[in-house]
């Protein structure tokens, strides 16, 4: 008896994008419905958003306490130290900001969801809402969705903040950069619609609309087993950070 033949993982990855892109079409349909339960949206907030803080200003603070120490030693090879945080700011802002902020989500509220989810399948809880007429989309996915895609230009935020205190610390207070010249330099190369409206608000949303569609479907779709959930929550986070990179190339070729 002959072998059953394994499946293209090529298709299967093609076949899991294009589930994925229509159970976001379900997704944004039940957006109307889901504000019945609103509080859900807020208590899904909280705990993707407010709960990731520690994690998200802790990792800010020493990428930007290494990022000044690695550039500072660069730039003294050139004479230009005076330029530490200005470069510090662009790279955050552009590039480490949203994207380590998007790959720490991931890891942390990405999973939760995934598992979440899985276990509300592996226990049959989404199948009794579906015999007592409640809409598992939009009560259990589209809060978890949209509360994602509000939590993760916050906490972009709050990780450049970190990163920029971390780099003030290091090159001011540390090793003797100008305070005056540090904060000029930063203000002057800064650019609102280049850096804070293109690099932090549209790159941070995209993501956090890639990680929490991820999270869901991942979750809806997973077999209702311990096993199951368990390659589920690893999916999530692969296919996140595949997603997040990938996204990071497009919007950086299309927007600088």
């Amino acid at each position: 008896m002959s072998a059953r033949p394994m499946r293209n993982p090529l298709l299967q990855a093609l076949a899991q994008i294009g589930g994925c892109g229509l159970f976001l079409l379900t997704l944004l349909a039940a957006i109307p419905r889901s504000f019945k339960h609103f509080r859900e949206t807020v208590r899904q907030l909280w705990f993707v958003g407010a709960m990731s803080l520690v994690i998200i200003m802790v990792c800010g603070l020493f990428v930007g306490l290494v990022l000044a120490l690695q550039l500072y030693y660069v730039l003294q090879i050139f004479g230009g130290t005076a330029a530490s945080g200005m470069v510090v700011a662009l790279a955050i802002y552009r590039e480490l900001g949203p994207v380590v902020t998007a790959l720490l989500f991931a890891g942390r509220a990405g999973t939760s969801i995934t598992a979440e989810i899985g276990l509300m399948r592996a226990t049959d809880q989404i199948a009794a809402m579906e015999m007592m007429a409640v809409d598992p989309v939009a009560y259990v996915g589209t809060p978890r969705f949209l509360a994602g895609l509000i939590a993760m230009p916050l906490l972009c935020c709050v990780f450049c903040a970190m990163g920029i205190l971390g780099g003030h610390l290091v090159g001011v207070t540390w090793l003797g950069i100008d305070n005056g010249t540090f904060w000029s330099n930063m203000t002057a190369a800064v650019n609102l619609h280049t850096d804070i409206v293109n690099g932090i608000l549209l790159k941070s949303l995209a993501f956090g609309a890639a990680v929490s569609l991820i999270a869901v479907y991942q979750g809806f779709t997973t077999p209702p087993t311990s096993e199951g959930v368990a390659y589920a929550t690893t999916r999530t986070v692969v296919a996140s950070s595949i997603a997040i990179l990938a996204l990071d190339f497009v919007l950086t070729a299309f927007l600088m």
